[in-house]
């Protein structure tokens, strides 16, 4: 019978794998985090690589979350606290990665990931809110931010209409909002200093 624990243990280090800093290196672009922002997510990515690989970061950090989050569901059969804890900890390995001295990402797409099998509803409200956002002020950060700080009450709202969803869920989808938030604080002081780059300014 496998051990319970193995679930947040398997999650960090599906989470903790940097495909943004690989995806540059193998490109031949060297260490993605000397360049830009220095962070290994899809933006940064995008601005140091190409549109492109910036958006295969994006789904391979998409999908190491949802992967961590499927098994918990179905190869342990765990119930819904274990399938947060998978959540958190699948975030948390792409925020705090063993293979980058415990340093990564900010954990946007890998959230999106995490919370698909969870409840999709209230992803697709999180992404539509993202895109409105960028589309007016063209920042991902304060995109990712709003989505964020949302997030917790879409998932309130879409987990189970009518009824409260269980305090794991609740929980857990408010400590990922919180890292998130926490992730974006460099972002969040150049926004309100008005140095914050757009999505569309290179290096």
């Amino acid at each position: 019978m496998k051990s319970l624990w193995l679930i947040p243990v398997i999650a960090y280090f599906l989470g903790s794998i940097p495909f943004g800093y690989l995806i540059v290196k193998l490109a031949g672009g060297g260490d993605v985090r000397s360049s830009g922002s220095g962070n290994i997510g899809a933006t940064n990515v995008a601005r140091v690589a190409g549109r492109l690989p910036g958006f295969v970061t994006f789904l391979l950090d998409g999908a190491k979350g949802y992967l961590a989050v499927w098994l918990a569901l179905r190869w342990f059969h765990a119930d819904v606290r274990w399938t947060m804890i998978a959540a958190v900890a699948a975030v948390m390995g792409h925020m705090f990665s063993c293979w980058l001295k415990f340093r990564g990402g900010k954990g946007v797409a890998t959230g999106l990931g995490v919370f698909l099998p969870i409840t999709w509803q209230a992803m697709a409200a999180a992404v539509a809110l993202w895109l409105v956002v960028l589309a007016f002020w063209r920042y991902v950060s304060l995109a990712s931010v709003a989505a964020a700080v949302a997030l917790p009450f879409l998932v309130w709202g879409f987990y189970a209409p009518g009824h409260a969803p269980p305090l794991s869920v609740s929980a857990g989808s408010a400590l990922i909002a919180v890292l998130i938030i926490f992730k974006h604080r460099a972002n969040i002081g150049r926004l309100i200093a008005g140095t914050e780059r757009r999505f569309t300014d290179r290096e």
